[in-house]
């Protein structure tokens, strides 16, 4: 199989018969052997009942329908599982993304030789108090990764099945598949410039708070990818040195007490300084200890409540 499009969604009932149609006249189209991942993320109104119509049409449409809303990480997550496809692409059910861009982003994985390719909406059709952000956050997290992409967050990506197969995606860690990929090995990462729709239909689902969770986000994924397989690198180095700390001060305190002016120990602050050190060092040595042990024996594989399934 060519290509396998994998869509999360989440009320989206309006858009998705024309994505189906627009989607299936460009595969016609470049003679691509494909399916549609429909993956339903808890909606609340009539997008199943559509999926399941557009599918008895068309049987390269298979869908997952979540009995809550996971959120667009764990949809893509499990779109991944189920993708068969050389080339995995991502987009939006919400007609924003032009599926008239998948001809060219097969191309870039097949014959140029990409691992990823990510779509950078150049043009936006949204307003300042959104833009400004989007500006800020892709440039942070471009000095943070070293990858040197314009669009972070752009639903339209491509992806050699290896690379989806490799990675897990969960929590909000959608907007950084990218980063994930290049700490698994993946380096050759490539961008093209997408046109950016305005909706059509429904209403968007993020708000301004998705920019400081994306900060966040950020900070606990490279975290996670330097330090989750050995949090003793961490909390064991920072906890020594805590503790020692700790421990020089109240040694000082303890020589100076008999050998210079014979003060109690307790009088001076730098004494309670050290105790603190001491504690708290220890503290972190025995969670990095902990998370050594944690890191050995988790199983990571994350459980989503799955309803209904389409041709999968």
């Amino acid at each position: 199989m060519d290509i396998s499009i994998v869509i999360p969604l989440l009320n989206e009932e309006g858009s998705l018969p024309e994505l189906a149609e627009r989607i299936r006249q460009v595969m016609n189209d470049n003679r691509f052997a494909y399916e549609i991942i429909f993956v339903d993320d808890g909606s609340k109104d009539g997008s199943w009942t559509i999926i399941e119509g557009l599918a008895g049409i068309d049987p390269n449409i298979k869908a997952i329908k979540f009995r809550r809303n996971y959120g667009k990480a764990a949809a893509l997550n499990v779109g991944f599982e189920a993708a068969l496809g050389d080339v995995v692409i991502t987009m939006d059910a919400d007609l924003q993304d032009s599926p008239e861009e998948i001809p060219e982003l097969y191309k870039m994985i097949k014959e140029d030789g990409f691992e990823i390719v990510s779509g950078w909406k150049k043009k936006r059709y949204d307003p300042v108090t959104k833009t400004i952000p989007t500006k800020l956050y892709n440039w942070s997290t471009r000095k943070m990764s070293g990858i040197k992409l314009h669009d972070f967050n752009c639903g339209l990506k491509a992806y050699k099945n290896e690379v989806v197969k490799s990675i897990d995606v969960h929590g909000e860690m959608h907007r950084y598949i990218p980063v994930i990929a290049k700490w698994a090995g993946f380096t050759n990462i490539g961008e093209k410039t997408v046109m950016h729709q305005k909706r059509k239909f429904g209403k968007t689902k993020y708000g301004l708070d998705r920019f400081f969770k994306g900060y966040l986000d950020l900070i606990t994924i490279s975290f996670i990818v330097r330090f989750g397989k050995r949090p003793m690198h961490f909390f064991g180095l920072w906890g020594s040195l805590l503790f020692l700390a700790g421990f020089l001060s109240a040694a000082y305190l303890a020589y100076a007490k008999f050998f210079l002016l014979g003060y109690k120990m307790t009088e001076r602050p730098l004494f309670y300084f050290g105790l603190l050190a001491m504690i708290l060092g220890t503290q972190l040595f025995v969670a990095g200890f902990l998370g050594e042990l944690i890191s050995r024996t988790a199983n990571s594989r994350n459980l989503y409540l799955i309803e209904k399934k389409i041709g999968i």
